[in-house]
Parts: C-alpha cells; sequence; structure tokens
C-alpha cells in the first residue's frame, strides 16, 4: 500500500482541512511540518516545485492544495482506498 504524506505547516488552515478529511475518511498518513523540518521543505519543493502547503503526497502522487477529487482518485490509483 502507498504511504500518504501531508506535507503542512501548523498555521495553514487548508492543512487541516487536508488532514481532517484524510482523518474522517479513514487513512493513515504522516504528517510532516515543513515549518520544522527545513529538509522535508526542501524535498517536496524538489519535487513539486512548489512552496505553498498542504502538499498531498500518495505513493508518486503529489497533489498541491486541499483538492479533495484528486485525492480521491489519488487513494484509488495507489489502492489506498
Amino acid at each position: 500500500m502507498a504511504i500518504v504524506k501531508v506535507y503542512s505547516t501548523s498555521t495553514c488552515p487548508w492543512c487541516v482541512k487536508a488532514k481532517d478529511y484524510l482523518k474522517s475518511i479513514n487513512v493513515d498518513f504522516v504528517d510532516v511540518d515543513v515549518s520544522k523540518d527545513r529538509e522535508a521543505a526542501m524535498e517536496m519543493v524538489r519535487k513539486t516545485r512548489q512552496m505553498g502547503v498542504p502538499v498531498v503526497q500518495i505513493g508518486s502522487t503529489y497533489i498541491v492544495g486541499f483538492d479533495k477529487a484528486a485525492i480521491d482518485e489519488a487513494l484509488k490509483e495507489n489502492g489506498v482506498m
């Protein structure tokens, strides 16, 4: 099964929405606070060319922002749901 990561910050309301959504559909995920983990922040930028959060990683798929439809599709494609 694919690993799900949420790159976020503690002050980002859309990050909270993304994490709450994953919790509501019983998807386990790793929360990566890029404001505290510079290496993870650099990895996120390298992979997505984006500096904004949230970024939801599902397997090798990266979703920038809170896009419920894209999250659902990536979860299905990666066998998480």
